[in-house]
């Protein structure tokens, strides 16, 4: 009997630590307003910074910028036409909102339609991307650095004065390359509506 109130008291501890666990996963809030490319966004509600760079524009061509694969081979989003692009943006993924928001980006990706390509974007190395990429499992996406010279960043106006790192985004790029969804969160430390690019995305595609 002795045995059977060890075993239950041990099984007790262990669910009151993963409830604390649990409860310590931080809540991230989902923005669904979006400021535009070239202004100011937010961080932690206070502090404001500029957004550097020429302004990417609904119904506009996707600039042409090149970035850098976990393979260090040089990429061009405006040359990858035929597929419809949902491009996550991100500040780095090293960060909790950066890791949610790429994590929803491949969770989604597993069940997206052939024909519309994953990615993400930020300025993080190429490794970095890489070993987040390995941790994950996410190998659905397409990880794109612009670490080299925040070309993509300038030319897209999602570079944050200061800071160097590019804006939370999220854009839909249709198989013509024409920009038709762009999001960009306020709030740094905000998550960009996920669902909604996805639909977006999808409906680009249906049409096809």
């Amino acid at each position: 009997m002795l045995r059977n109130i060890t075993f239950n008291v041990i099984i007790a501890a262990v669910v009151l630590v993963l409830i604390g666990c649990a409860a310590r996963v931080p809540s991230i809030p989902v923005d669904t307003r979006s400021v535009e490319p070239g202004s100011t966004v937010t961080q932690g509600g206070g502090t404001t910074f500029d957004l550097l760079g020429d302004p990417v524009r609904i119904g506009a061509p996707l600039p042409l910028t090149e970035l850098v694969n976990t393979n260090m081979k040089t990429v061009d989003l405006a040359g990858m036409k035929g597929e419809v692009l949902l491009i996550s943006i991100v500040p780095s993924l090293d960060t909790q909102a950066c890791e949610r928001q790429t994590r929803l980006l491949g969770k989604a990706a597993a069940d997206l339609p052939e024909g519309i390509r994953a990615v993400t974007v930020s300025r993080d190395l190429p490794f970095a991307q890489s070993r987040f990429a390995d941790a994950t499992g996410f190998d659905d996406i397409l990880y794109l650095s612009d670490y080299r010279t925040a070309s993509f960043g300038r030319s897209t106006g999602l570079l944050v004065d200061g800071l160097h790192l590019l804006a939370r985004s999220v854009m839909v790029v249709d198989a013509d390359g024409m920009v038709r969804y762009l999001q960009v969160v306020p709030e740094l430390s905000h998550l960009p509506d996920m669902d909604a690019a996805v639909a977006k995305a999808r409906a680009i595609r249906a049409k096809k």
